[in-house]
């Protein structure tokens, strides 16, 4: 599986480019704050009323949106696209986004390294797994059970599954995450069940 890694300056609530700043304690320059949607599993084709407005709402309030997989079309990547910068990978049922959105992502955002997969494969061994996978992520996001997960895997690094907004399966809620990064750490991890 190829990795795409990509760049990505953060922006600010109203679209706008950040400009890091100078850290106040050493002279180094300082990652903005970041704050992030992170969605997986929505499986929308083209009518989008099945995402409950309150995710539109975190959508307004964040800088980025992650989604990990099971996308299904593009429609949604161009609704959430006209909103909030997006970065997204392949699900196992995104065949109409096959050489849109790649199998693996790495990026920098907050100056935090994330990693992106749909797949992580299965519970048993996922944390040596998505250390070997991605040996430099501070945080992987990862989609495909729409079971939520928000643990810390070896060597520290935060393993984050949003679950789905749309189809809970066998879990209580629908949910999304939500990731505050900043400065190079993860400042808060948040699974938010919807109502």
């Amino acid at each position: 599986m190829a990795t795409h890694r990509s760049p990505v300056e953060p922006t600010s609530a109203r679209g706008r480019r950040r400009i890091p700043t100078a850290s106040r304690h050493d002279g180094r320059i300082a990652a903005p704050p970041v704050r992030l949607l992170v969605l997986a599993d929505t499986h929308l084709h083209s009518d989008l009323s099945a995402l409950a407005p309150e995710v539109w709402h975190h959508v307004e309030a964040c800088d980025a949106v992650l989604h990990a997989g099971d996308v299904v079309t593009g429609d949604l990547l161009v609704a959430l696209r006209a909103r909030r910068p997006v970065h997204a990978v392949l699900g196992n049922n995104d065949h109409d986004l096959v050489g849109a959105l790649p199998d693996r992502l790495e990026l920098e955002l907050g100056g935090v390294r994330l990693a992106m997969v749909h797949d992580s494969g299965a519970r048993a061994g996922r944390e040596r797994r998505m250390r070997r996978w991605f040996p430099d992520a501070g945080v992987v996001v990862f989609g495909h059970s729409h079971e939520p997960v928000d643990a810390e895997g070896e060597g520290g690094q935060r393993l984050f599954n949003p679950g789905s907004a749309v189809q809970r399966r066998r879990q209580p809620h629908r949910t999304i995450g939500l990731l505050d990064l900043g400065d190079g750490a993860v400042v808060r991890h948040e699974i938010v069940p919807l109502g």
